[in-house]
């Protein structure tokens, strides 16, 4: 594993944070190759089909092999990044660090991925493609109000001084790490007939650490 530390900031200071840090390019290449590879094996497509399991209404929806989230360097991306993010946020190491299962999601205009949270500890949402244009509101709203094609993240209510979501607008080689209960969705977008393409991850941590995420 590698000692370098992992650039990351944290986008919350009150409630659950999240946390936003960058893909390494050579990992989204092999991620948008190994898509491809995917799309042009049927037999592939079929068995690694997670549409029926997620919640995404979305064109397609298919996990990555437990044998490439190993070779690919994805899981030592992650349990680098996680471990380095714990022992800034809570002091404490990770002893284990389990992927339960990572996917690629693949939408298109007019789709969407509905208000849902993950199972295990820890999840996260990164970005391989993104549309040039996510479309115009009905109402021809401003560009600050326009929410297409953009993830919201939704925790409690709002108060004073504090809301109870945020916005992200979507950005290649964008991942954001979030603990797994974080209620989240994908808005859908219109005027576009480009993918927004995004690999998600669910994963399980050390006891001692699940209980203060």
């Amino acid at each position: 594993m590698s000692e370098e530390i992992i650039k990351f900031k944290v986008l919350k200071i009150f409630g659950p944070q999240i946390i936003k840090t960058r893909i390494p390019k050579i990992i989204i290449e092999s991620m948008n190759n190994y898509t491809l590879e995917v799309l042009n094996n049927q037999k592939k497509s079929k068995e690694l089909d997670a549409g029926n399991t997620l919640a995404g209404n979305v064109t397609q929806e298919f996990l990555l092999e437990e044998s490439w989230i190993k070779n690919s360097g994805w899981l030592n991306f992650l349990y680098s990044l996680s471990n380095d993010v714990m022992k800034i946020l809570l002091k404490k190491e990770i002893k284990q660090f389990n992927i339960t299962s990572s996917w690629i999601v693949r939408q298109f205009q007019n789709e969407y991925n509905p208000l849902h949270n993950h199972s295990g500890h820890l999840s996260g949402v990164g970005y391989l493609k993104v549309p040039s244009n996510f479309g115009d509101t009905i109402q021809k709203k401003d560009a600050f109000r326009n929410k297409n094609g953009q993830i919201t993240f939704a925790h409690g209510s709002k108060q004073f001084l504090c809301d109870a979501t945020i916005d992200i607008i979507p950005e290649v080689g964008d991942l954001y790490l979030f603990p797994s209960y974080l209620l989240h969705a994908v808005n859908p977008y219109y005027n576009s007939n480009e993918e927004r393409r995004s690999v998600s991850f669910n994963a399980i941590v050390d006891e001692n650490i699940s209980q203060n995420v």
